[in-house]
């Protein structure tokens, strides 16, 4: 199966905002003072991105249709 161009770009272009995104989590726990405070900033993160995944996934069911 030959991978197009455009699926080439589309994968690039997530794996870019995956790095920018991941960056910017990297340097903010970078800033925190204590290996305590780090820890406790990547929890925070995880719990935000877990409660932004459970948003998505209740704004998708809402707008789904049943078939």
């Amino acid at each position: 199966m030959a991978i197009t161009e455009e699926l080439r770009s589309k994968f690039q272009q997530e794996r870019a905002r995956r790095e920018l995104t991941l960056g910017s989590i990297r340097s903010h726990l970078q800033e925190q003072p204590s290996a305590n405070t780090v820890r406790a900033c990547a929890r925070t993160w995880c719990r935000d991105i877990t409660a932004l995944a459970e948003d998505v996934i209740s704004a998708t069911n809402s707008t789904e249709t049943p078939e």
